[in-house]
């Protein structure tokens, strides 16, 4: 207990793994629950001690198959019917986060339909990384705790020790991403143009920026296919870049994109655990979230700013 209401923190399946890292850091517990599963696929999520009157925590990405976010639903429905005090929802990644607009005539806006279900079933927070889209959390009508991957990416690229020392970002969304951490950095920017015909299909890409002689880190929130990733860091090394390193909060790495970024020119791509990442790369390397997600929940259950969590 660190504030008022007794803390519990609960994992659904997807973010388990997660989950005990920081029940570790916070030195608790992981909440005991468990999931039946019917033979037609139907599962029903349980919790198995009481939360009566708790600060409950549930940790759990809500990337695909969207059982995962199912199964977030109905753990929040199920602590709001055990007279749970608040429950909190830490999504690492949010999914369907790409889909925060019409793009096009008669398409649905995913992230803003996922808000609306979390507040259905009962959310009384949200603590989530790296949005998609900054907008995303106007969607809500609770707290939201937007936390980002900077507060161990920074340290990371600083630790390095490189000279003549570019941030790019992949694509023009990621500009301000870029923009910041040039910045704190105190290294250039560069900025990659993509046109796309389709989703996860990139037709030109054109470099804005001087790269050669420099290394490179490319900044992003997900790395999917790694399609942009790999075609902006082979430009770059085609125009003289010294090194690439790419780095990435939410690996996604979705169809070959292992297999791509292994025969890229990317020496390090530098993601963190809001997905479980079972691939095992010479070139991927994993650092964890879970002390900020801990010291995030800290905050909250004792009312504290969580400002200490932001590097700029």
């Amino acid at each position: 207990m660190f504030g008022k209401a007794p803390m519990k923190i609960f994992a659904c399946r997807a973010s388990r793994a997660l989950a005990e890292n920081i029940a570790s850091e916070l030195g608790v517990e992981l909440g005991k629950s468990s999931v039946t599963v019917f033979s037609d696929g139907e599962f029903q999520p349980c919790y198995d001690e009481s939360v009566r009157g708790c600060l409950v925590f549930i940790v759990q990405s809500t990337n695909p198959p969207a059982e995962n976010l199912l199964e977030l639903l109905l753990m929040i429905d199920a602590a709001k019917r055990a007279s749970a005090y608040k429950v909190i929802a830490v999504i690492p990644y949010y999914g369907f986060a790409r889909q925060d607009r019409k793009d096009r005539p008669r398409v649905s806006i995913g992230s803003k339909l996922s808000a609306d279900l979390l507040s259905a079933a009962g959310v009384d927070r949200i603590i989530t990384m790296d949005l998609h889209a900054d907008q995303i959390q106007g969607f809500f009508n609770v707290p939201v705790d937007h936390l980002f991957g900077s507060a161990i990416f920074a340290p990371y690229i600083e630790s390095l020790k490189l000279d003549h020392l570019a941030v790019a970002a992949p694509d023009m969304g990621g500009s301000k991403r870029a923009n910041a951490y040039a910045r704190h950095l105190q290294a250039d920017l560069v900025l990659c143009y993509k046109l796309r015909k389709k989703p996860n299909v990139v037709e030109e890409m054109s470099i804005i920026g001087e790269v050669e002689g420099k290394n490179i880190v490319m900044i992003d929130d997900m790395v999917d296919t790694g399609s942009s990733m790999v075609l902006a860091a082979q430009m770059m090394k085609e125009r003289g870049a010294k090194s690439i390193r790419a780095f990435a909060t939410h690996p996604v790495l979705s169809g070959n994109a292992v297999e791509r970024i292994n025969n890229s020119p990317i020496e390090e791509l530098v993601v963190t655990d809001s997905l479980p990442v079972k691939i095992n790369s010479p070139k991927i390397k994993v650092l964890s979230i879970a002390k900020i997600l801990a010291n995030t929940i800290f905050a909250v259950t004792t009312n504290q700013s969580i400002s200490t969590n932001f590097v700029f």
